[in-house]
């Protein structure tokens, strides 16, 4: 898939490292060039020698290369590559990305080039979670870096958590993402995902039974044919898709904040199972109940989001699909459902205790469009959404034709 593919691989110096043997052979055998690029850190953990030895050319580290410098060296390699793979992502070099210094090569041609750019990032799970990490990795984001990982898991340091590298095959598959064209290439799809919380005090709150299970699974499958994805979920109960933008919220008032600040897109899935009531006024302190009297808990109506980005006048998506989860007369309230909100599509599936599907692994599903009602069968949430994604980019493709 990667035949005549040029990857520019940035590797960082961290523990990770190691793992880039592994990568440049995966990348290599997929039928991508390697130019491999290494930091003064980086030969501390893997030699340059094996480096080249498996990518078949020449490690650059130095960016005052006198030889190399006569042309130019820096920039032309910035310039060649299809992409650029930083991997590992250190935190000293992900702060240097976002604040724009160039102070060796690795940094000097992040800075010098208008190729694309993926990170791995690893590092300590403290460093990761740190706020200047994630300053730097929204920043990041905000300058269209594609971001791969990191992964949960034991650490060299002995600790557990983020920070663990992507797999050199997950970094591949990201790399086949970006470099192959898919029907949606091209095009910003927004999904919403999960429950929300709406807070009653400052330990209770209102939820329901999603898992966000759905919703992630389209995520992926839309990335997967090429869509620039925006992630808004709520506290999930599921892992967060690889190679989107995540934006996390808790509340419906939230994920509307952050709906409209996505805006434009050219689709918005509406899969998120979002609360129609929040309690009016929050408790600041827990409720106790050793008053002898019941809580009288007001209520005010949550946001409709899919209702006011289906009735935009203006940056309207393309495409609104909502979802609609039922346990009686599925297809009937579904259709009055799309006509009442102003949605192209809904999805609607009955969640019966019965069934299992809320929070299972399976789904049963009706689209409801314009024509009617289409039936598809009980199947793995993952083919649902890969199914529903097809038919997301079928009908975008019309549209512009």
């Amino acid at each position: 898939m990667l035949a005549d593919k040029r990857v520019l691989l940035i590797i960082g110096g961290g523990i990770a490292a190691y793992k880039c043997l592994d990568l440049i052979r995966r990348l290599r055998e997929r039928g991508a060039a390697v130019t491999p690029v290494m930091t003064r850190a980086a030969s501390q953990f893997v030699t340059p020698l094996s480096v080249a030895a498996l990518a078949g050319e020449a490690v650059h580290s130095d960016l005052f290369d006198l030889t190399a410098e006569a042309e130019m060296g820096h920039i032309q390699l910035s310039r060649v590559a299809d992409l650029v793979v930083v991997a590992p992502a250190t935190a000293d070099l992900m702060a240097k990305m976002a604040g724009g210094h160039a102070d060796d090569l690795a940094s000097t041609l992040l800075m010098a080039t208008d190729t694309p750019v993926m990170i791995a990032p690893a590092m300590n799970v403290r460093m990761w979670e740190h706020p200047a990490s994630q300053r730097n990795l929204a920043v990041l984001g905000g300058d269209g870096v594609a971001v791969v990982g990191p992964n949960d898991g034991d650490m060299a340091c002995g600790e557990y958590g983020p920070g663990r590298m992507a797999e050199p095959l997950e970094i591949v598959a990201a790399v086949e993402r970006a470099l192959t064209r898919g029907p949606l290439t091209g095009r910003r799809v927004l999904v919403t995902s999960g429950p929300t919380h709406e807070p009653i005090d400052p330990v209770r709150y209102i939820a329901n039974r999603s898992s966000g299970a759905q919703g992630t699974a389209i995520a992926e499958a839309l990335r997967d044919l090429g869509a620039e994805v925006v992630f808004v979920t709520g506290p999930a109960a599921v892992a967060r898709p690889q190679g989107v933008q995540v934006v996390e919220v808790e509340t419906a008032c939230a994920m509307r904040e952050a709906v409209m600040a996505a805006l434009p897109v050219d689709a918005g899935v509406f899969a998120a199972a979002v609360a129609d009531w929040r309690v009016a006024t929050a408790s600041a302190s827990k409720i106790k109940k050793d008053s002898g009297r019941l809580p009288v808990l007001e209520f005010a109506e949550n946001p409709d989001i899919l209702r006011e980005v289906a009735q935009l006048d203006a940056g309207r998506p393309a495409l609104v699909v909502g979802f609609a989860a039922e346990t009686d007369d599925v297809v009937a309230h579904a259709t009055a459902k799309r006509d009442r909100k102003g949605c192209d599509w809904i999805v609607a599936n009955d969640v019966s205790p019965e069934t299992g599907i809320m929070g299972g692994t399976e789904n049963a599903v009706v689209l409801i469009t314009a024509d009617g009602a289409e039936a598809w069968p009980r199947a793995a949430k993952g083919a649902v959404a890969r199914r529903l994604a097809e038919r997301i980019a079928q009908a975008l493709g019309r549209a512009e034709a």
